[in-house]
C-alpha cells in the first residue's frame, strides 16, 4: 500500500513509525549518558503541554480535502512545522507509545549525547514476535541488531563491530561487488528502449542489484536474481522480499490489531518470514560447507561470514539473515536520489566522470581496493545526494534520561523522532540547503560554495549517531560508490520528466517511473 492511498488517521499514526527503518550515522560521537538531573527540568513546562495532534484533528486533516491529504512526505513535515512548531506530540494508538517529533538539530544532539551506553531504538514488532515467539527454534532468543535492546544488543554488537567495521574487510569486497555491478551494466544496456531510456520499473531492477549484492555480502554467494535465465528460487526470493516489506509496513507502521487478533495479513507475514528464513539458512549452510572445504588462506581473504563463524556461529547465521533483509530498499532508495541529482546537473556529472577516468581509463577497466582509495568527488556526490534524498525520514531514540527539549519536559524512555530530512533541507541549518552542491563536502572549501562545516554538526545523520550507528555503513557506502562509479563511467544520463517525488513507507521510495535516459559514452 503506497502512502498516497492511506485513508484518514491511519496515515497520521503511520508517520510515527517511519523513522524506525534505518538508524544512520555521520558526525560527532556522543558522550555517555549520566542520570544527573537536567538543569532545566524544574523550570520546564509539563510533557502534557507539548503541542499535540489529536486523533480528531488527524482524521480531518488526512481525509480527502484535508490539509495533509496526499501530500509528499517533505510537504507533510513542512505543514506539521507550520501548524505545531518545532516540537509536536503524536499520541500512541493500539498499544503503541506516544512519539514526540522534533525538527531542531540542537535537540538531535542532546538526544544522542544523553542516550546512554545502551541506546533504545524502537524496532519492528513483527520481527521480534516472529523470532521470539514463532521461531525460537531457529533464533534461540537472539533477535539480532534490529530487535534487541540493552545488554543483549551490546553483546551482539560487540561481536560484529570488529568484523563489519574493519577497513581491510570492506576492501576485500571491491572485486566481488564490482562483478555484480558489471553484470548490472550489461542489463542496463539491454533494457533501454529506442530512445535510450530505462524502463518504468527500473526501481525494481535496482532492487535486484541490491539483493544480489547482499547475497555476496551475507552468504558469500550470488543469489542469481540478475541472471538472464532467472531460476525459480531467485524469482521466489525477489517476490518474497517485496511482499515482506509490504506486509511489515501494513502491520508495523499502519494501525493494526494483529497483537490482539491474528489477521490474515499477520498469518501471511509469518509464512513469508518462514520461507525467507528457510532460504537464507539454506544459503548459509551451503556457504559454511564451502568454507569448511576451502578455507581462506589469509585473514585478509576471509569474508564477513567466515570471520563471524570463527567467533560465534549463531551470531553469524542471524547476521547473514539480517543483511539480506536490511540492505535492499535503503541502498536502492539512496542510489535513486543520487542518480537523479547527477542527471539534473550534467556539469557535476561531467566532473565526476573526469575523476573516474583517472581510475577507469576504459569503461571495462577493473576496480580495485587501491583504485577506489582516492575518489573525493564521488563520495561528495553520494553524501550530497543522500542529504537531498535520504533513504529514511530521520532517526528515532527513546530518551536515556529525563531531559528538556524546547522548554518541555521529556521523561526518560519517551520515543523521540528526529526530523533530519526536514532539517537538512532547511536554510536555518544548511546554507543553500536546496541546491545540489557536492563541492561542500570536499576537504578544501571551493570559492562561492558553502562548506559542510558551516552547517549544524548534527543536521546530517545518514547512518545515525553514537553506539547504535548503522553497523553496515562502510559496506553500504562501498556498494553505492561502485555502482555510481560504473554507471557514470559507462553512461551520460539525463532526466526529462517532472521532478522526482518520494513517498514514505518503511523507507523513502520514488513515486515516479525511473525512466532515466542513458547514452553510452565513448571510451
Amino acid at each position: 500500500m503506497h502512502s498516497k492511498r492511506i485513508f484518514g488517521v491511519a496515515k497520521a499514526s503511520a508517520f510515527q513509525a517511519r523513522f524506525v527503518a534505518g538508524t544512520r550515522y555521520y558526525g560527532a560521537q556522543p558522550a555517555p549518558s549520566t542520570e544527573s538531573k537536567d538543569p532545566e527540568w524544574d523550570n520546564a513546562r509539563p510533557y502534557e503541554e507539548i503541542p499535540r495532534m489529536s486523533v480528531i484533528k488527524s482524521f480531518k486533516n488526512f481525509i480527502p480535502g484535508g490539509r495533509y491529504h496526499n501530500v509528499s512526505i517533505t510537504d507533510m513535515h513542512r505543514l506539521f512545522q507550520e501548524d505545531f512548531g518545532d516540537l509536536v506530540r503524536f499520541p500512541g494508538m493500539l498499544g503503541r507509545k506516544d512519539t514526540v517529533m522534533t525538527y531542531l538539530p540542537d535537540d538531535f544532539e542532546k538526544l544522542f549525547r544523553t542516550e546512554g551506553q545502551w541506546p533504545v531504538r524502537r524496532g519492528l514488532d513483527t520481527f521480534a514476535h516472529y523470532r521470539n515467539k514463532v521461531r525460537p527454534d531457529v533464533f534461540k532468543g537472539l533477535g539480532g541488531l534490529v530487535t534487541e535492546q540493552g545488554e543483549k544488543w551490546q553483546k551482539f554488537r560487540t561481536i560484529v563491530n570488529p568484523v563489519l567495521l574493519q577497513p581491510k574487510t570492506v576492501r576485500s569486497y571491491v572485486g566481488k561487488l564490482d562483478d555484480v555491478s558489471r553484470d548490472f551494466m550489461r542489463i542496463m544496456l539491454k533494457i533501454r528502449d529506442d530512445k535510450d531510456e530505462l524502463p518504468a520499473d527500473f526501481f525494481q531492477w535496482l532492487n535486484r542489484w541490491a539483493l544480489e549484492t547482499t547475497g555476496v555480502l551475507s552468504v558469500d554467494s550470488r543469489l542469481g536474481v540478475l541472471d538472464e535465465q532467472e531460476s525459480e528460487e531467485a524469482r521466489k526470493i525477489v517476490e518474497l522480499a517485496r511482499e515482506l516489506f509490504e506486509l511489515v509496513y501494513q502491520l508495523d507502521i499502519l494501525p493494526s490489531i494483529w497483537k490482539y487478533y491474528k489477521t490474515p495479513k499477520y498469518n501471511r507475514l509469518m509464512k513469508v518470514f518462514d520461507e525467507l528464513t528457510n532460504i537464507a539458512m539454506a544459503k548459509v549452510d551451503e556457504a559454511i560447507i564451502k568454507l569448511e572445504k576451502n578455507p581462506s588462506s589469509t585473514d585478509e581473504a576471509q569474508s564477513v561470514l567466515e570471520k563471524l563463524l570463527k567467533i560465534d556461529r549463531h551470531v553469524a547465521i542471524i547476521m547473514s539473515i539480517d543483511t539480506v533483509l536490511a540492505g535492499i530498499d535503503t541502498t536502492t532508495s539512496a542510489i535513486t536520489g543520487i542518480l537523479y541529482c547527477l542527471a539534473k546537473h550534467p556539469e557535476k556529472q561531467s566532473r565526476l566522470r573526469d575523476e573516474l577516468r583517472t581510475i577507469l581509463p576504459k569503461k571495462d577497466s577493473p576496480l580495485t581496493p587501491e583504485s577506489m582509495h582516492n575518489l573525493p568527488y564521488l563520495r561528495a556526490c553520494i553524501k550530497e545526494g543522500m542529504r537531498l534524498f535520504p533513504p529514511v525520514s530521520g532517526n528515532i531514540r527513546a530518551t536515556g534520561k529525563d531531559i528538556v527539549l524546547q522548554g518541555y519536559r521529556i521523561p526518560k524512555g519517551t520515543d523521540v523522532a528526529m526530523g533530519s530530512m526536514t532539517a537538512q533541507l532547511s536554510e536555518r541549518f544548511v546554507p543553500r540547503a536546496r541546491e545540489f552542491l557536492p563541492e561542500r563536502w570536499l576537504k578544501e572549501k571551493e570559492p562561492g560554495c558553502p562548506h559542510a562545516k558551516e552547517a549544524h554538526p548534527f543536521v546530517y545523520l545518514p547512518f545515525g549517531n553514537g553506539p547504535r550507528t548503522c553497523v553496515g555503513r562502510r559496506l553500504a557506502m562501498l556498494e553505492m560508490e561502485i555502482l555510481i562509479a560504473r554507471i557514470t563511467r559507462l553512461f551520460e544520463y539525463s532526466w526529462n520528466y517532472e521532478d522526482l517525488k518520494i513517498q514514505s513507507t518503511l523507507v523513502n521510495t520514488p513515486v515516479n517511473d525511473l525512466k532515466f535516459r542513458m547514452v553510452e559514452v565513448d571510451n
